[in-house]
């Protein structure tokens, strides 16, 4: 596994629009993250002038920077999307398969193709589909029908791939219609290095592939969506049962919401060529942070190193602002060009391909992923049960 270092250059910081608002409140039986709290760097030691201001023998030393922390995933990539400062890049444009990160695009392209009150009917072989892949699922039976809005919580919290699955065959049709207007959006988004195979990641009949920098900046566009960030900043959801479904309790399994200040989502993945992989997104001082970790050895060293990223970027940012520049890592990926347009980042085209043979399924070892519809009575109609069901084929 590639444990390289981690070099530091300098970024030049471009001005962008200010933060979007954080949008729509989650729904009443939404239980969110906590609210975001503002998180600097430990302030620099006294000094007699400040930072800047000329001294007995002239003007002052800047503050030393704090290095990198260690990241030893695959590839690597934080940027602070309000300045365009590129604060780590590591192996970012290398072409890699990103497991159910792929599911962010599967939101995204619904969110374009579905109204969130429009009701699915899961089929069995949308069940079918997670069991025979051995994949993380949203404990959906055949004969259930759940509003588009309920299966896009079930296919981002517990990484469902019988709600992903359900959603594709709806709205491609079919998954290989699916999969073509995911690859159309990806190409129209400027995500270069990306292709998808399926809705879900799944590295059967073949995986698609993408690159740290490409996720982070469809994390970017995606939260632009306050339904989307409402989703996926949500630590647990709950539907209660009805005649058209059973009782479901969905938890997500970023085990950085609702524990780290800020962090509004988005997406974690798993399988054995990808290895555990993490989209992550953290508002901190007026800054929006957007990371990616990609061929992680171990889940929860994942979890970690992106809580000690958004620590120390955000102390980089509190550094850096009314600076001239900001510090960035890595000299695979650019200075965050039109950042405030697009959420680009000044990404390399083509800077090779990682390819990998799995024969596991999606999050297959992620721990706490599967998650067992909770046993509920009562409660009223979902939003969205009395629209036309769609997909109600065999």
């Amino acid at each position: 596994m590639y444990t390289g270092g981690i070099r530091l250059t300098a970024c030049a910081a471009l001005a962008c629009p200010a933060l979007l608002a954080a949008g729509l409140a989650a729904p009443a039986h939404a239980v969110p993250a906590a609210a975001p709290r503002t998180l600097t760097g430990p302030s620099p030691a006294a000094a007699p002038f400040p930072s800047g201001a000329a001294g007995p023998s002239g003007p002052a030393a800047p503050a030393a920077r704090r290095e990198a922390p260690a990241v030893h995933a695959r590839a690597g990539y934080l940027v602070d999307a309000t300045t365009g400062v590129v604060h780590l890049g590591k192996r970012a444009t290398v072409r890699m398969p990103v497991a159910s990160l792929t599911k962010v695009m599967t939101a995204y392209v619904v969110r374009r193709e579905a109204r969130l009150t429009d009701v699915v009917r899961i089929t069995a072989g949308d069940v079918g589909h997670a069991r025979r892949n051995d994949a993380t699922d949203a404990s959906l039976r055949a004969g259930e029908r759940l509003t588009v809005r309920d299966l896009l919580y079930g296919a981002m919290l517990p990484s469902g791939a019988d709600a992903t699955h359900a959603l594709a065959r709806v709205y491609g049709p079919g998954q290989a219609g699916f999969t073509a207007k995911m690859n159309a959006a990806a190409r129209s988004l400027g995500l270069a290095d990306t292709a998808y195979a399926n809705a879900d990641g799944l590295p059967r009949p073949r995986g698609g592939y993408s690159t740290a920098a490409d996720q982070a900046k469809l994390a970017g566009i995606v939260l632009r969506d306050p339904v989307l960030r409402t989703v996926v900043s949500t630590r647990r959801y709950v539907l209660r049962k009805t005649g058209a479904h059973r009782a479901h309790t969905w938890t997500n399994t970023n085990e950085l919401i609702g524990e780290v200040p800020g962090v509004l989502g988005v997406k974690t993945g798993y399988t054995r060529a990808a290895g555990y992989c993490l989209s992550f997104t953290a508002d901190r001082a007026g800054h929006r942070l957007i990371g990616v970790l990609l061929g992680e050895s171990r889940s929860a060293r994942r979890f970690r190193t992106a809580e000690r990223l958004l620590e120390w970027a955000a102390a980089e940012a509190a550094h850096g602002d009314g600076t001239d520049a900001g510090a960035g890592a890595g000299a695979d990926t650019g200075a965050g060009a039109d950042m405030g347009a697009d959420m680009g980042m000044g990404m390399d085209d083509g800077a090779g391909t990682e390819t990998g043979t799995d024969t596991g399924g999606d999050d297959a070892a992620e721990p706490g992923a599967r998650v067992e519809s909770a046993a509920r009575t009562g409660g009223g109609p979902i939003r969205g049960t009395a629209a036309p069901v769609r997909g109600a084929g065999p």
